[in-house]
């Protein structure tokens, strides 16, 4: 009984609501702005939050968690490192191999804390299928690269023992080549020619969305536009930086190397004379995440003396990159969402003053409720209704707002973002407490009047 009559109570007080926000749009609207942008701003910033969140675990996913990676600088072996006599004056000049594969062969071998090392070799050039020409970028691979990489094949399979020993032409392609060049048809089988080989496909491997900002920040390529060959096969086919043939001729020029373009006749290789380089990548993964940073001194003491102490390397741990941009971007959410945050307050402080002008308004009108029988229970209720229903009225603007914005900031400037319920349902619940905690003291403010002192108000 007694909840029955609290029900019909508050079906009066926030129909006796709405009909006054009714009478005073232009004046409610006002009011409902701050929560209006407090809300869209929330809602906002949390999709930006959950974009970046998105990108960094979709990056760690493509670099692996527990990866080391080395790329060679392919200038330095060309440089002079200086050596000092007692005079000082003296110049020497160090001489490298580069970065080939017996480094990779001596890491896995040597360096307890490595489960697997993954060499890559990278070429340029193009591909050939039924007369369509695409740009593409050949890659050798061992055939441990699908698992470092976290990569999967969607249909096919990888390279076997065979392939891989007797240096057979046979790739595995991106998602994106396949459509290229097999349009509503499986490559799986076919041939196409990259360069001069041709190549047999036995595998598609699984789509992967990379953004142009993971390949910017962390050197990854698209996967989806890569043929893959064993890199014996490379070696073997294509070309071996090892294998010099014949030094700049003059018509060329004495910046680069003329080297074997393969097994197959075809035009040679020119190559800038610097990057003396057998590998152009090399990923060291690790047994254990703890040992990231141990491993990597280990890997790069290592190098430096099968270098002969030149510094022809970088080591990079692209798992501390991700971390740093990761703690970069919680923090400029933490502080977009305290902008966010203070506009709701703003709202808050807004509907306070305008239900402490609109009990200033009703004085009168109090006093007639309190004068025929309205408790200050009653009194508060009617205005609390008010200013609640500004607030949910505001947050669903807010929300509607909220939500167009993020996909306009993602079509606009290519920021992913994510949109949840979660982040809709919390923005939402804050805007109603804003409204319900900023109403309180209004409210109280009404009901404290002494009946007779508000009828003889003016």
């Amino acid at each position: 009984m007694i909840d029955k009559i609290l029900l019909e109570k508050l079906k009066s007080n926030f129909k006796e609501a709405f009909w006054f926000i009714k009478t005073n749009k232009v004046r409610t609207f006002l009011t409902a702005l701050g929560i209006i942008f407090g809300v869209a701003s929330v809602i906002t910033m949390l999709a930006i939050g959950n974009g970046a969140e998105k990108e960094i675990l979709a990056q760690l996913e493509l670099v692996g968690v527990n990866n080391i990676v080395v790329t060679p600088i392919p200038d330095e072996g060309e440089k002079e490192a200086k050596g000092e006599d007692e005079n000082n004056k003296e110049e020497t000049k160090k001489f490298s191999k580069g970065l080939d594969i017996l480094d990779a062969q001596s890491i896995k071998t040597y360096i307890p804390s490595v489960k697997s090392v993954s060499p890559e070799i990278i070429l340029d050039t193009y591909v050939i299928n039924n007369g369509r020409q695409n740009s593409v970028k050949l890659i050798g691979v061992s055939p441990n690269f699908l698992e470092v990489s976290n990569i999967q094949i969607e249909k096919g399979a990888n390279f076997n023992a065979y392939q891989i020993e007797n240096a057979l032409p046979v790739c595995i392609i991106g998602k994106k080549i396949e459509k290229k060049l097999f349009t509503g048809e499986s490559a799986l089988g076919k041939h196409i020619k990259v360069k001069d080989v041709w190549l047999q496909v036995i595998g598609v491997i699984e789509e992967k969305l990379i953004s142009d900002k993971a390949q910017e920040n962390l050197g990854i390529r698209d996967l989806n536009q890569d043929v893959y060959i064993p890199i014996k096969t490379f070696l073997v086919r294509y070309r071996d930086r090892k294998i010099i043939m014949d030094k700049a001729s003059p018509e060329i020029g004495g910046d680069f190397f003329v080297i074997s373009g393969g097994g197959q006749s075809g035009p040679k290789d020119k190559i800038p004379r610097g990057n003396y380089h057998q590998i152009d990548k090399l990923t060291v993964q690790v047994s254990n995440s703890s040992e990231l940073k141990a491993t990597a001194e280990v890997l790069s003491k290592m190098l430096k003396r099968r270098h002969n102490d030149v510094l022809d390397f970088e080591i990079e741990i692209p798992i501390q990159l991700l971390k740093q941009q990761q703690k970069t971007k919680q923090i400029f959410n933490i502080v977009l969402s305290i902008i966010a945050g203070i506009s709701l307050l703003i709202g808050g402080i807004g509907i306070m003053n305008i239900m402490l002008a609109s009990v200033l308004e009703r004085t009168k009108e109090i006093g007639i409720i309190r004068a025929i029988g309205a408790t200050e229970e009653d009194v508060i209720l009617q205005f609390l209704s008010e200013s609640i229903l500004i607030s949910v009225g505001g947050g669903i603007i807010g929300i509607l707002l909220g939500v167009i914005g993020a996909y306009i900031i993602e079509i606009v400037s290519g920021i992913e973002t994510v949109l949840s319920l979660n982040s809709i349902l919390l923005s939402f619940i804050i805007a109603v407490l804003v409204g319900l905690i900023f109403g309180i003291f209004p409210a109280k403010s009404a009901a404290n009047k002494r009946p007779i002192e508000a009828l003889r108000s003016e």
